[in-house]
């Protein structure tokens, strides 16, 4: 029995979700989103609570229940209060500028980097800090590690692109070996 796939998922009242077969589509205020799940769970809603169930007690059925739950409750989410996601960037000369959907970031090689943002994914800079913005949690952690990706923290210094939550273990230089 999966723990997490038992809670019924609550729906606010602001909140507008609709269940086709296997396709939900959740409406809020923060916009809409839509997911086609695997066949091997059904949905029950009564306008209040929506409740996972798995088809049948194969194992394939019973591990997508807890999933399925946790994607509609990542929905629900979205669409309410929204996900964020947190960057920080270290280094000299290090710049970073949003103009429109694109990010521009400068991170010390000889080209700038133009980083064109997902759709339902806002950025906002300020000094050394990107905060991204999104109702779809998988598309904000996607654009989080994509441009974390662009020059990822180094142990020595600490320059790069890291997430506020990361901490980075820092290393002692040739010099220290002595």
């Amino acid at each position: 029995m999966s723990r997490i796939g038992k809670m019924p998922v609550v729906i606010p009242e602001k909140v507008d979700l609709k269940v086709n077969g296997a396709t939900v589509t959740v409406k809020g205020p923060n916009g809409q989103l839509e997911y086609t799940f695997n066949d091997l769970v059904t949905f029950e809603s009564d306008g209040k609570e929506l409740t996972v169930k798995p088809v049948d007690d194969s194992k394939k059925a019973t591990s997508m229940w807890g999933t399925a739950r946790t994607l509609v409750n990542n929905m629900v989410t979205g669409v309410t209060t929204g996900f964020t996601r947190t960057l920080e960037f270290n280094g000299v000369g290090y710049k970073a500028a949003v103009q429109g959907d694109t990010l521009n970031l400068s991170l010390g090689y000889s080209h700038p980097i133009e980083y064109k943002l997902p759709e339902g994914v806002s950025a906002k800079v300020t000094k050394n800090v990107i905060d991204l913005s999104g109702a779809n949690k998988e598309l904000v952690g996607f654009a989080a590690a994509k441009i974390r990706s662009f020059r990822p923290p180094e142990p020595y210094k600490g320059k790069g692109v890291k997430y506020s939550d990361e901490h980075i273990i820092r290393k002692a230089g040739k010099s220290a070996g002595k």
